[in-house]
């Protein structure tokens, strides 16, 4: 009893010293995990470039390049457009003294109360900014001190993923090394599984993501809106926070579009809720997995999440859900069909030892006999029922 109280304590000190070690380099963790991430994700990419005939891999490695030189080439022709977007609407702000109401609601109360209460885009831009915008350079560098942190953190991640991804196998069989020999190949199914699936969705992050700015853009500018290349970067990057990414992608058009016109304000507040309809009804089904979509785990998650890791425990979020339910789905669900299925021979062989007794008995009672009889036909029904979740599940 002392040895197993003793091996109980050892056990809790060891999670609680680890939980805490864990806690206290919180920031290479995550780093660490956002390698790994990008490294599934870009798995499928480096495949195609390592194997096949050397025609094949270097026309795919000039497919990328020029891919990759395009979204380069584009973020840099429309950074500058958006610079100048961004310095038009606060020279609109600062000088507007009044919001763009629609002209069913000039005289109603609502507007009177609504005048009252909320001050006017200038009087926030002020407020912002201060008086003479003393409060614009320490934003200016707190935001360049931020953006700083972001691109050293970004190549920090993108040369560990392809760390990992150059030395993956070796890894794979130093880690798989440390556990028992019966638990290696469930083990390594897990994890390549949890690395497909991961690759996956954020494969499909990024090209929803792009979708939708692209869409936006072209749209808003169709439109005539003042401020295109600024609306269509911010959407495209909302949509990638979940749950509360679509609302808020769908809030900032009308509430720019209220600060120069009304009409371009619904046009564009239309069309963006038209968009969103569209990729949630058919661009989403082909790039997710309904089944791993859960989304009351999601949310849960994410409220916990965003109140210890802000804005990165939002993005991280839903992996972390897919993984969970991936651990799930191998470990309980799985465990217990398979445990079902081998109980299946066990019955047959009990049921054929029963009615063997009742063969040996002259007038068994009619009760018994149909209790037997029903048995017999449901292991029949659920026999290749269970075959086959067995062999789904493998």
């Amino acid at each position: 009893m002392t040895r197993q109280l003793a091996r109980f304590g050892a056990a809790v000190l060891t999670t609680l010293l680890a939980l805490i070690a864990l806690w206290q380099f919180r920031g290479v963790v995550i780093y660490v995990l956002l390698s790994l991430a990008l490294a599934a994700a870009l798995h499928p990419v480096l495949n195609r470039l390592v194997k096949g005939r050397l025609a094949v891999r270097g026309a795919w490695l000039l497919l990328y390049l020029v891919a990759l030189g395009g979204s380069g080439f584009l973020l840099f022709s429309t950074g500058d457009t958006i610079i100048n977007e961004i310095q038009q609407l606060a020279r609109t702000v600062s000088a507007q003294d009044v919001w763009q109401l629609p002209p069913w609601l000039e005289g109603s109360a609502f507007q009177l109360d609504l005048v009252a209460r909320l001050p006017s885009p200038s009087q926030l831009f002020a407020a912002v900014t201060g008086d003479q915008g003393q409060l614009v350079l320490p934003t200016l560098l707190g935001v360049t001190q931020g953006l700083g942190s972001v691109v050293s953190g970004a190549l920090v991640v993108l040369l560990l993923s392809l760390y990992w991804s150059s030395n993956q196998i070796h890894f794979e069989r130093l880690w798989l090394s440390l556990l028992p020999a019966e638990q290696r190949k469930q083990v390594r199914d897990i994890v390549r599984t949890i690395e497909q699936d991961i690759g996956a969705y954020l494969r499909g992050q990024v090209v929803q993501s792009l979708l939708v700015g692209l869409l936006f853009g072209v749209g808003y500018w169709l439109l005539g809106s003042p401020y295109p290349a600024l609306l269509a970067l911010t959407g495209a990057l909302l949509c990638l926070i979940p749950v509360m990414g679509a609302p808020l992608a769908l809030l900032t058009p009308v509430l720019v579009g209220l600060l120069t016109s009304v009409q371009v304000s619904l046009l564009t507040g239309c069309y963006t809720l038209a968009v969103l309809i569209a990729v949630e009804l058919w661009v989403k089904p082909r790039l997710f997995k309904r089944d791993l979509h859960n989304p009351m785990l999601t949310v849960l998650l994410l409220v916990a999440l965003a109140d210890v890791f802000g804005l990165l425990g939002i993005l991280v979020a839903p992996p972390l859900s897919i993984v969970c339910q991936i651990l799930w789905h191998r470990l309980v669900s799985h465990r217990a069909a398979a445990g079902t299925a081998r109980r299946l021979p066990d019955l047959q062989e009990r049921l054929a030892r029963v009615q063997a007794t009742i063969a040996g008995i002259d007038e068994p009672p009619p009760l018994v006999t149909s209790t037997v009889e029903r048995l017999t036909q449901l292991l029949e029904q659920a026999e290749p029922l269970l075959q086959t979740g067995e062999t789904q599940l493998h």
